[in-house]
């Protein structure tokens, strides 16, 4: 083919491009520094996060995308023009085709501001797939069955819970609540708690080192290190794994609620597909510590996560996209 296929799973804390032929090129965090002074990207990706809360005045370091969806829509369309050259090279004769993944909460003008941004950025045409239909193929879930299927992609800005089958979505719920609302639970835990500012970097790294969606029955201890509220000074204290569990249940409660609410308006038949097959966990968030075993406490049902949750969406829209006709029911095109 002499153009490129691109898939690309636009997400709040992470974007992934899959090229058609090669699997994933490209892995990096969904952030965007600008200078103020003329508009002009500086950074993007990983070079960018490393400047989130530490840029001078004239820089601004930001995400670009919030809960799932475009929040700035240049700095979007810039991202992308970033990774489209990335991955096609800036001198190139034809357009790539590129398929994207939205959550399937969102909105139709939403959806319109998707396909724009990347229309802009250098797409000869665009498809749009929703994210929990290409998470269930990323995790090789047989989709076309007449046979209900569940999956929960966890991501970074939002929860998508999805009944799917013969190809489509029977039933789905969308909260805009994921990895970054455990880091700002976290963040507000500590502030009240100790009177200590964390930025968000700080509060990921908690997360990561010893959160926990259930109180361990091993505690942990990490340090955080911040500003004290009352002095103003640099503070350094340690907190456990209890205290982190304690600070995540609201938002988890939420996700919860998500997933019950898709469960209670399933049909029947499909309803005893699921119990006979489990839950499947995709995205980023689904990595945090017994979060499977909060979900089936709370649901009675089994739950299990992914192979490789973090590349399920990105690979999903990258095999819809080299089977575009078996998937077109599914997909609108620009």
């Amino acid at each position: 083919m002499l153009f490129k296929r691109l898939g690309i799973d636009l997400g709040t804390a992470n974007s992934l491009v899959y090229l058609a032929g090669e699997g994933v090129v490209l892995n990096e965090p969904t952030v965007v520094a600008i200078s103020i002074d003329d508009n002009r990207v500086v950074a993007v990706g990983n070079e960018a996060k490393e400047m989130l809360g530490r840029t001078p005045g004239n820089i601004v370091a930001s995400r670009p995308l919030k809960d799932g969806v475009i929040a700035d829509y240049v700095v979007t369309e810039a991202m992308l023009r970033y990774f489209i050259d990335r991955v096609c090279g800036k001198s190139r004769f034809f357009k790539p085709e590129v398929m994207i993944c939205v959550p399937s909460g969102c909105t139709q003008v939403e959806r319109r501001a998707v396909m724009d941004a990347t229309l802009s950025a250098g797409a000869r045409t665009v498809y749009l797939i929703e994210e929990p239909l290409a998470a269930a193929i990323g995790a090789k879930i047989p989709i076309a069955y007449a046979s209900g299927n569940m999956i929960v992609d966890i991501g970074g800005g939002s929860t998508e819970a999805a009944v799917i089958s013969l190809g489509g979505v029977v039933v789905h719920n969308s909260v805009r609540v994921a990895g970054n609302k455990l880091d700002e639970a976290i963040a507000l835990y500590i502030r009240k708690k100790y009177n200590l500012y964390i930025g968000e970097r700080m509060a990921e790294e908690v997360k990561i080192q010893i959160g926990s969606a259930v109180s361990p029955s091993a505690a942990q201890k990490v340090d955080v290190r911040g500003r004290d509220s009352l002095s103003g000074l640099p503070r350094m204290i340690e907190v456990t794994s209890e205290e982190i569990a304690q600070a995540l249940q609201n938002p988890l409660n939420s996700i919860i609620s998500a997933i019950k609410g898709v469960l209670e308006n399933t049909p029947p038949e499909l309803a005893s597909d699921i119990i006979d097959k489990g839950i499947v966990l995709s995205g980023g968030t689904s990595l945090l510590r017994n979060i499977d075993r909060l979900i089936v406490s709370a649901t009675g049902v089994p739950a299990h996560i992914a192979e490789e949750p973090l590349l399920c969406v990105v690979r999903g829209t990258g095999v819809a996209l080299e089977n575009i006709e078996l998937y077109k029911r599914s997909i609108s095109r620009r």
